[in-house]
């Protein structure tokens, strides 16, 4: 019996050895890892290291302070799903004509994020990296497009757009609650649905932040090797609700919409803390790289239930669903101990297809013949390069029907058809308060030849949008049971003998 049980002892020493030359050979154990951070609908200036007053975000403040913050940084789109389906790819999501937000239809095979396009998360697992999303995905509700399915070896969180922020779906302290005591927004209809945990039901017992901050953290202790984890908060999308404790911590804010917003925000604040200490206890804090973005500005449309502005994207203009600059330029630092040794301030434009990119650089992804549309930004962190990642960024919606362009020094836009382009001297008028469009017709012919040039590379539209979509579902579901019926109507009653 001991002599089996020494070589069992033997045999396990051996297999040890065995695994840790395969690491230092593949340079697993030095590879980085990685954490995306994606809020969503937050307002450039809603947190402390844009400049935010009345809402305390100490904890994003820090890693910012101690990081890289990219002063010119842009999402790909000004609203959820296109910015996260460019964001997750590292390709521009006009390239495969993903310019709507895909709505959560389990049942249909077409509706998500294009299954030849690949995610960073299954790039980063075929080079041996623990991969994660925790929170929101919004890239289609059918099977084939879960996020196990699609390179994600852990998900704890919601396919669609939305979700309430408390498991009983009501909270009586929200501000979004009609006379009938029901909510007055509703993303999508996954809103009041369970959690998932990969394949089957999440518990879901306390504030959703809270809840996906936790699993984040159980995550980051309990993974062996490097990891990727993609960290996507709803918060402070709507519903606006956060527990009545943090909600009273900004008594000092009149508005009620903003007081409920800046909890919201307070609230992702402590569950990133949760995720910097769990980082620490693991002692992987040193070599992870955190990136911290929004997925587009903050909410400034009105609604008849919430008749004033809650958010600020100050110093930029307009907001969510806009090309001026407060629905596309985003708050964004990148924090990684080990590899930036010196806080900086970084104006070069930076792009979140760059995400991608970095990742890619750093875990020693093959990335040759990959089309993407972000650059490493490693060598612009540590200082190797100067100057800008891109010479130029892109946006477009509707294949067209409004686009931009933000080069170095320019911005050259068209909001609507029903609008004429305007241009903007970025240098002396990052604020876009002054169309000098007119006066600078060379540079407006210039700057249109690029987007042109990079719009030929680009798909058209072939899903509906979600409002759209839903209309056309409920549709044909009614035109179905018509049918059955009609059918059922010619049939005579079965006579027997």
């Amino acid at each position: 019996m001991n002599q089996k049980r020494g070589r069992l002892i033997v045999l396990l020493l051996f297999m040890t050895v065995y695994q840790q030359l395969i690491n230092a050979q593949n340079g697993t154990q030095n590879r980085p890892n990685i954490i995306v951070i994606l809020a969503d609908d937050l307002g450039y200036g809603d947190v402390g290291f844009t400049g935010c007053k009345d809402i305390k975000t100490p904890q994003i403040d820090n890693l910012a302070h101690n990081g890289v913050v990219c002063t010119n940084a842009y999402v790909t789109h000004p609203y959820c799903g296109p910015s996260r389906a460019g964001l997750l790819t590292g390709r521009h999501q006009a390239r495969f004509g993903m310019e709507i937000n895909p709505t959560n239809s389990p049942f249909d095979l077409h509706m998500g994020l294009p299954l030849e396009e690949k995610t960073f998360g299954e790039r980063l697992k075929e080079v041996g990296y623990t991969t994660a999303i925790i929170g929101k995905w919004h890239m289609g509700g059918a099977p084939p497009y879960h996020p196990n399915n699609r390179g994600f070896d852990h998900f704890y969180g919601f396919l669609s757009g939305g979700h309430s922020y408390f498991p009983s779906g009501i909270n009586a302290i929200s501000p979004l609650v009609n006379k009938n005591g029901l909510p007055n927004y509703c993303a999508n209809e996954g809103d009041y649905k369970p959690l998932w945990r990969n394949n089957g039901a999440g518990e879901f017992k306390e504030y959703l932040t809270r809840a996906l901050s936790r699993d984040a953290a159980a995550f980051i202790k309990s993974a062996d090797k490097p990891f990727l984890l993609y960290l996507a908060y709803n918060a402070p999308h709507q519903p606006l609700q956060a527990p009545k404790e943090t909600i009273q911590k900004y008594s000092h804010i009149e508005n009620k919409y903003r007081r409920t917003y800046a909890a919201m925000i307070d609230e992702m604040d402590q569950g990133i803390g949760m995720v910097v200490e769990a980082l620490k206890t693991a002692g992987k804090y040193d070599n992870t790289i955190i990136f911290f973005l929004s997925d587009n500005g903050g909410d400034r449309s009105i609604k008849p239930w919430q008749p004033v502005h809650y958010t600020s994207n100050f110093p930029y203009r307009k907001g969510k669903g806009s090309f001026f600059e407060g629905g596309i330029h985003v708050p964004f630092f990148v924090h990684w101990p080990s590899g930036i040794k010196k806080p900086i301030e970084f104006d070069g434009l930076v792009s979140s297809l760059d995400i991608s990119a970095t990742a890619y650089a750093v875990a020693g992804v093959d990335t040759v013949g990959r089309q993407l549309d972000g650059v490493d930004l490693v060598p612009f962190m540590q200082r190797e390069k100067k100057g800008s990642p891109h010479n130029a960024i892109f946006w477009r919606e509707n294949e067209g029907k409004a686009w931009a362009v933000r080069t170095v020094d320019n911005k050259y836009l068209l909001t609507s058809q029903k609008e004429k382009p305007q241009l903007f001297d970025m240098k002396k008028d990052p604020y876009e308060s002054e169309n000098i469009v007119e006066s600078k017709p060379k540079k407006r012919a210039q700057i249109a030849a690029l987007w042109n040039k990079w719009n030929e590379g680009n798909k058209p539209v072939i899903w509906l949008q979600s409002g759209d979509y839903q209309k056309r579902r409920l549709q044909l579901y009614k035109e179905l049971h018509q049918e059955m019926i009609d059918k059922a109507s010619k049939r005579k009653p079965l006579i027997i003998e």
